[in-house]
């Protein structure tokens, strides 16, 4: 264990020099001296870990109390902060909720786990299943738990995950069996589908599915039995796993996997690559970048399909891959303008944020003069936008130079900046004058245009 006296206030400028210690350093080939400079170096990430939640509750109280002596009312008191905490720690404004949500806990409710922390007996998840395991008890039954667990370091010196997770669970069923029954009730009633897709390798995708334990256990043995149906009766060559997805895919869309998609699909693809045999990479509208050739065949096999196809033209640039510009005098933003803001932006533009876009939001606020238009334009999910919406959040649009990828700067209470810029639409590399590059979009849709 390490002990150190401390002066005066830790401040910003100290870490960052230790940082650029450890930036600067070089480590002498020895495995032994190796080991301890990782063990040494785990234990600062735990200890900087208790220090980063003591300073993200004092700055949550800090920012509540100064909204209540203003008089705001308590529905406003911590509208944002998570936001701002997520963007100090590069994070979205979800994780941001995340780590402030254990950091209370940590300092009003856990003082032994956040002591085991500190002192780099814990890591931050293990500290975080402690939480989870423990938020729906009494705070004082939270707090018998933590002393239990934590207030000896030798009751949990080698536990693994698993293990932590179920001396807390079983302490807490021991403690109050009701509040798991409630929490389970809780559970179920928060059932859904993954807010959007995973990108996996391979231009692959995971769609997952959050339910009871029951209900899980019994949709994967009814897509087993019926896949081995299909199996022993012969004649089909897939895997049992393949027609498991492929029945999943058949029973939640009504089609045949074989059909492809009923509902529109949009790849953005430039005309090189579509037309030409080019390399360029194509993106996929709720997936991501996938590579030219699999966007060809897509294509290739809607066409082939009694599927509707529509292409339409973008217009970027060849270099930058900014979207031509567009306005509406409507305060709401129009189905073609939104849907130029869902093709450019992608993911919320808040930055370090991937949510996928519900709102399509003002940079500059429609009461304050803010036009309707692309350019004062980006696709927000809801958190970021309510967020932005609270006291003290500002943001400006940017245009370095013409043609420039849309950016604009957001600005927190605390008067820290960051910066969003819109990611490229993939274009051809150039060496000429050209000014645009055409894009096609393929919507793949069997209702009619």
């Amino acid at each position: 264990m390490v002990t150190a006296v401390q002066d005066s206030p830790l401040t910003s400028d100290e870490v960052l020099r230790f940082v650029a210690r450890l930036q600067s350093s070089e480590f002498d080939a020895d495995a032994a001296a190796g080991i301890d400079l990782i063990s040494a170096l785990e234990t600062i990430k735990c200890a900087s870990v208790a220090v980063q939640a003591v300073v993200t509750d004092a700055v949550a109280t800090t920012i509540s109390n100064e909204r209540k002596e203003h008089g705001k009312p308590k529905a406003q008191w911590r509208i944002g902060i998570a936001s701002q905490i997520g963007l100090a720690r590069r994070e979205s404004p979800n994780r941001g909720g995340t780590h402030l949500g254990l950091a209370r806990a940590l300092v009003h409710e856990m003082p032994h786990t956040l002591a085991r922390l500190r002192a780099g007996e814990l890591n931050e998840w293990r500290a975080m299943i402690l939480a989870r395991e423990t938020a729906c008890l009494t705070v004082d039954d939270r707090r018998t738990i933590d002393e239990r667990l934590c207030a000896d370091p030798a009751t949990l010196a080698g536990a693994g995950d698993r293990t932590i997770e179920g001396r807390a669970r079983a302490l807490a069923n021991e403690l109050d069996a009701a509040s798991q029954v409630k929490r389970r009730a809780k559970a179920y009633a928060a059932r859904r589908t993954s807010t959007s897709t995973r990108p996996a390798p391979e231009s692959m995708g995971f769609f997952t599915v959050l339910t009871s334990m029951e209900k899980s256990v019994c949709m994967w043995a009814t897509l087993r039995r019926d896949a081995d149906t299909i199996m022993n009766s012969g004649g089909d060559t897939r895997t049992r796993d393949q027609i498991m997805a492929d029945l999943v895919f058949e029973r939640i869309t009504g089609a045949s996997a074989a059909q492809g998609p009923p509902v529109t699909v949009d790849i953005v693809i430039a005309d090189s690559a579509l037309l030409a045999g080019g390399s360029t990479s194509a993106y996929m509208h709720g997936y991501g970048d996938i590579p030219s050739d699999v966007a060809r065949q897509l294509i290739r096999d809607t066409l082939d399909s009694e599927t509707h196809v529509a292409l339409r033209r973008l217009y970027a640039h060849p270099t930058s891959g900014a979207l031509t510009a567009v306005e509406s005098t409507s305060r709401a933003f129009p189905t073609a303008l939104g849907r130029l803001i869902d093709l450019r932006d992608r993911t919320c533009r808040t930055p370090w944020c991937d949510a996928p876009i519900r709102h399509h939001d003002h940079v500059r606020p429609h009461s304050a003069g803010g036009r309707t238009s692309a350019e004062n334009g980006a696709g927000l999910c809801a958190a970021c936008n309510y967020a932005k919406e609270g006291e003290g959040w500002t943001a400006e649009a940017l245009r370095d130079k013409r043609n420039a990828r849309h950016r604009y700067t957001l600005i927190s209470p605390t008067g820290h900046t960051y910066d969003s810029s819109a990611p490229p639409m993939p274009v051809v590399e150039l060496y000429s004058s050209r000014i645009e590059n055409v894009m096609i979009t393929g919507l793949f849709d069997d209702d009619a245009a």
